[in-house]
């Protein structure tokens, strides 16, 4: 049983626990910072108790504060640039929401708190705009209250989030190595597997130079899967390069009837992705596609590329009426769809949508670019993982 199963409210994205944990999280801190002002307050004049409602009402106006500085840490400065490594830009960002904090909770200050202030303890003031020396002890007060709950508050996102990433890697580790033992029982040794394809490209290579072609792209195609699939990523262009082999073989099995356009981006030697992760795709199209049209089947391929960004469209017809089995698609799709989830968190995006005659897929990944790395070399120990 997972961590989320077994503490959803610590770990559950589903909204209702999501929603609790907030509201807890904010109703502990509010409680807490109303009890140790009305402390505060009694130390200098009355009791405890006379100052606790006044100390609720403002703790309950610089939550709003508080609530805007840490939602803007956690889900805006952390995502954009701590998790991406840039701390330079981190630290400005981070001074910034500081600074602004401070200065929204000294103008609540002399606003809204003293006005309230003011109207329940019967005495006016005699002057409405503060000192400098009054507005910057507020601000000081303001940044102490906003550095205590935000670093609360980052410090339990940073946590979670390590953890989770922790949980998706033994998770991933865990699936590799079933895969890897399902791979085992059912491979045949590849030395025999090669020598076998040599010697039925030696003998139809005169006969049949077709078929001896297809031997060849087959054969590429199973090197690739058996000595490549391993690895965490690939070069983009090889993988790109075993879709074009996928696509020669079906080529032949349907001659002229299959109407195809395939637009795939020029070779880029710095970009990779992991391995298989776009062939299902494809074999998909062909598989519950095509292969239901009797008159003239068809697909449609377009890939781009922007920065590190691969952006890819793939449509096919279908006959009228069918549907693609499950949710998301076959075995295949949801397999694309779970590797997606693991290896690409928050950095991927796969929607599959069904018309009356066509399948339609696109899909974002942002990929991982690897520098100073010769073509064709792909050191698996030197490679980070995606």
């Amino acid at each position: 049983m997972s961590a989320m199963d077994q503490y959803p409210f610590i770990f559950s994205r589903e909204r209702k626990w999501r929603l609790r944990r907030h509201l807890t999280f904010w109703a502990v801190w509010w409680l807490s910072l109303s009890f140790l002002y009305s402390f505060i307050a009694a130390r200098t004049a009355g009791d405890y108790l006379s100052h606790l409602p006044v100390s609720m009402m403002e703790s309950l106006v610089y939550l709003i504060v508080h609530i805007m500085l840490s939602y803007l840490l956690i889900y805006f400065v952390v995502p954009r640039f701590i998790m991406r490594q840039k701390y330079g830009q981190a630290a400005i960002m981070v001074v910034c929401c500081f600074l602004l904090a401070a200065g929204t909770s000294a103008l609540v200050k002399f606003t809204v708190i003293n006005t309230v202030s003011d109207f329940y303890m019967m005495e006016p003031r005699k002057s409405f705009w503060p000192s400098w020396a009054s507005f910057h002890m507020a601000m000081m007060a303001g940044l102490r209250g906003g550095i205590t709950v935000a670093g609360f508050a980052v410090a339990i996102k940073l946590m979670k989030t390590l953890y989770e990433k922790q949980e998706r890697n033994l998770q991933l580790q865990k699936e590799n190595t079933e895969s890897q033992l399902q791979l085992l029982k059912a491979q045949v040794h590849p030395h025999f597997l090669f020598n076998t394809l040599n010697n039925i490209f030696s003998l139809t290579q005169d006969k049949s130079p077709a078929a001896a072609k297809m031997v060849t792209g087959l054969s590429a195609m199973l090197r690739f899967m058996l000595y490549e699939s391993n690895k965490p990523v690939v070069p983009l262009f090889r993988e790109f390069h075993l879709i074009r082999e996928y696509i020669d073989l079906e080529k032949v099995r349907y001659g002229n009837r299959l109407d195809l356009h395939v637009e795939l981006p020029d070779q880029d030697n710095e970009l990779y992705i992991a391995p298989l992760l776009l062939l299902p795709l494809i074999e998909n199209s062909f598989k519950h596609g095509t292969s239901d049209i009797i008159d003239q089947p068809w697909i449609t391929l377009s890939a781009r590329i922007e920065d590190n960004v691969l952006f890819l469209k793939l449509l096919n017809g279908k006959s009228a009426g069918s549907t693609i089995p499950g949710e998301n698609g076959g075995i295949g799709l949801q397999n694309v769809r779970k590797r997606l989830q693991l290896l690409y968190p928050g950095r991927h995006e796969l929607q599959m949508q069904q018309e009356e005659e066509v399948f339609i897929i696109n899909m974002k990944v942002e990929l991982v670019r690897i520098k100073q790395i010769q073509p064709g070399s792909i050191a698996a120990e030197n490679q980070p993982h995606v």
